[in-house]
């Protein structure tokens, strides 16, 4: 569902519903920084919450997945008969309802992985298996679009499209429920069960001035701050790419919808693929160490791409399909570690706070870092908004001027390398060694042993 929103919402509303780039990206912009600011407050009602049969995390999960079925349907159903101005209130206010859904599983969700496995290798292991079923998730809308997309240019819109996302929607949905309460209730021993490095403290009263100084607390913090900063460029950087990606292949290289969802296929099958070198080579090295190596591939992937682009109209489309593959199925390998590294990475730094202070703010720590990289991917997608109307891009226009699709590639290729520069330069700060890491546990172990 949230790959399906990332990649196609802004095309579906701009190409297909007809709203103009800066009201999409201001719709969108406005729920991602609402997405961020509710992620501490809902992460800080997990921390405090005793629940005798969900424990800490579970039964807002649960609450979570029911949501965000019924209003993903909502978003994808709206009404092409209505004037622009509604259809931009329509989005508005579907993006800001299926985000607060989407926090109340999502944050909790995280915090979860944190709470059942705090070991330096076992955080790697447990995060190396949720990418790979994320990534699962990722690619299946574009599956689907390849079954419930006519198999023409998505620069010639029709009723068929947008009936054709009403039907993803749906069938993401169902799945959502499904793998949503197979989540919960199959973690459900392990949330009773794990108790050991979840210390209870006394329940806190939610005071949101003070939630938000622990907030600039922990940005005060060296490793706190690499890793949150850190992932927050790398997702704008990801912004640009999933934002503008679908006009960027409809429009420059004139890609069919069954295509498109071979090359969006390509670039998450790489990052699958790719999940046993990133788990083998953040044991073999420091996990910074290894997510520098792969940011640093994707942007050899990028150069690789731009290549094509600037030969794309020299090269026949099947050619150019193949060869666009390949370029993707690189920057996928590179963006593999980007699903799982830093997630590992923040945990160990959540894990070591924990031991120094004796109290469980998992939830809270989550929805800091889930707060900062979504005010990173509003502002982000509100630039891209403007960038569109910028460039002059018209959805009326099955073929877009040159300068057009000049400019969706300057804003796709430019946005990502500096953005993936920037993460590579930040991440280099993160100092937590596995050493670090180990040492704690064990003085835990001996704690604890001695107490038995």
């Amino acid at each position: 569902m949230s790959q399906t929103l990332n990649s196609f919402i802004m095309f579906f509303a701009t190409a297909v519903m007809g709203i103009s780039g800066s009201l999409v990206g201001i719709a969108i912009a406005i729920s991602s920084l609402w997405d961020g600011v509710s992620d501490p407050l809902i992460g800080h009602l997990s921390d405090n919450t005793k629940n005798k049969f969900f424990g800490k995390r579970l039964g807002f999960m649960f609450f979570g997945i029911f949501a965000i079925a019924f209003l993903n349907i909502c978003i994808w159903s709206m009404p092409s008969s209505l004037p622009e101005i509604g259809k931009f209130f329509w989005l508005l206010i579907g993006m800001l309802a299926i985000e607060s859904a989407n926090t109340c599983f999502g944050t909790p969700y995280a915090a979860l992985a944190i709470d059942i496995a705090p070991d330096y290798n076992e955080q790697s292991k447990i995060q190396g298996f949720k990418t790979v079923f994320n990534i699962i998730g990722m690619i299946l809308p574009n599956i689907l679009m390849y079954f419930f997309m006519s198999s023409i240019s998505l620069s010639i819109q029709t009723g068929f499209t947008q009936a054709g996302y009403v039907k993803i929607a749906y069938i993401n949905s169902f799945l959502l429920i499904t793998l949503g309460l197979i989540t919960i209730f199959s973690t459900l021993r392990y949330v009773r069960k794990f108790n050991i490095y979840s210390i209870d403290h006394q329940k806190e009263k939610f005071e949101f001035s003070k939630l938000m100084t622990g907030y600039f607390s922990v940005l005060k913090k060296k490793d706190f701050r690499a890793v949150i900063l850190g992932y927050s460029f790398a997702t704008i950087a990801s912004c640009f790419l999933t934002s503008v990606g679908m006009h960027l292949f409809t429009y420059c290289y004139h890609f069919s919808s069954t295509q498109i969802s071979f090359v969006l296929i390509s670039l998450f099958g790489g990052a699958i693929a790719s999940q046993p070198l990133w788990v083998y080579l953040s044991k073999r090295m420091e996990k910074k160490r290894a997510l520098i190596i792969s940011l640093s591939t994707i942007v050899l992937g990028i150069f690789l791409t731009v290549i094509t682009f600037l030969f794309r109209e020299y090269v026949p489309n099947e050619a150019m399909f193949y060869i666009a593959i390949i370029c993707l199925v690189f920057c996928g390998i590179g963006a593999g570690a980007m699903y799982s590294i830093p997630f590992s990475m923040y945990a160990d730094v959540v894990t070591l706070e924990q031991f120094k202070t004796g109290q469980n703010n998992a939830g809270a720590y989550t929805g800091y870092f889930t707060f900062t990289y979504n005010l990173a991917n509003s502002i982000a997608l509100l630039i891209v908004g403007f960038l569109l109307d910028l460039i002059k891009f018209d959805s009326s226009q099955p073929i877009q001027a040159m300068s057009v699709q000049s400019g969706l590639g300057m804003i796709v290729f430019f946005g990502c390398t500096i953005f993936f520069a920037l993460a590579i330069m930040v991440f280099s700060k993160f100092s937590v060694k596995r050493a670090d890491v180990l040492k704690i546990q064990m003085k835990e172990m001996k704690k604890t042993k001695k107490n038995d």
